[in-house]
């Protein structure tokens, strides 16, 4: 309808409104009320350019990645209240898609002379204090000097990486480094459960000694199943969405880039917390610090 008003609109000085409503079977009432409003549907689609260029923006600044939840909810931190549907409808209209993940090989080796710890999680991935629970993994990345090997530990209160480490193999010692430095950095409480899969790394003499020094609670999924460590596996399937799979030229390059994910972009992400909305793992962090002080 909107092209047969505009069609009358372009013709009208040559034939008349009247006859051109006529021969197209419209109400004149309809095509005036259709002019008046021009301004204001001129107006509107403005305001969706502007709105889409913002869009664009976020989400070439957050690498691709967001969709139109994290979109819509970072508009809303910028002061941009905006409605969620016109949102996804203009990413709809200009192509735009969040990041989808990929399958990945396992590094898991199970140790079989060794006594797997209990699974304390129970696929249960949430958790009410940061420092309570935590998941680890392995994964690696193919440079021109061979695999650069990266352990990481996520808190499943926050979802942010309070721990990582990264070096040319995947001994017991990466895992140990990279929950040294979760232990600095995240403020574990005295029994907080360090959950990982069966793999020898984490079966080791050295790991549980270290476990058992820093007072904290060991717990296996079983081996070959995913799911037994679903938050860890979904953090890798994002970070190789993110980074890539390509095989870069050193290891140096891949460990800034992998620094550059984790610190820059990861752990300062928009994710949605059942309570406290739309923050990034750091803020969530500070809200159970704040939360825990009063």
């Amino acid at each position: 309808m909107n092209d047969t008003y505009a069609f009358i609109g372009a013709e009208k000085i040559t034939h008349g409104v009247a006859f051109l409503c006529r021969l197209l079977k419209v109400a004149r009432s309809s095509f005036y009320a259709w002019l008046a409003a021009r301004q204001t549907r001129a107006a509107r689609q403005a305001a969706d350019e502007a709105l889409a260029h913002k869009i664009t923006v976020i989400h070439l600044a957050f690498r691709g990645t967001y969709g139109v939840p994290r979109v819509h909810a970072e508009l809303r931190r910028l002061g941009r209240c905006v409605n969620r549907k016109r949102v996804a409808r203009l990413i709809r209209e200009h192509g735009i898609q969040g990041a989808h993940g990929r399958k990945r090989r396992s590094l898991t080796r199970p140790d079989k002379k060794a006594r797997p710890a209990p699974d304390l999680i129970g696929r249960d991935f949430h958790a009410e204090r940061a420092g309570t629970k935590l998941v680890g993994d392995i994964t690696y990345l193919p440079t021109a000097e061979g695999w650069l090997y990266l352990a990481c530990w996520l808190d499943l209160a926050t979802r942010e990486v309070v721990g990582y480490a990264m070096a040319y193999h995947h001994r017991a010692e990466l895992v140990v480094d990279a929950l040294d430095m979760a232990h600095g950095r995240g403020g574990l409480e005295p029994g907080c459960v360090i959950h990982s899969d069966r793999g020898s790394e984490y079966t080791s003499n050295q790991f549980r000694e270290r476990i058992r020094e820093l007072g904290l609670r060991q717990s296996c999924g079983r081996t070959g199943s995913c799911f037994d460590n679903a938050a860890a596996e979904s953090f890798w399937a994002l970070l190789k969405e993110e980074i890539g799979t390509r095989t870069w030229r050193d290891r140096v390059t891949a460990r800034a880039e992998v620094f550059n994910f984790i610190e820059t972009f990861y752990n300062r992400r928009l994710r949605k917390h059942k309570t406290f909305g739309y923050l990034t793992p750091a803020e969530t962090r500070q809200w159970h610090q704040h939360a825990l002080a009063a």
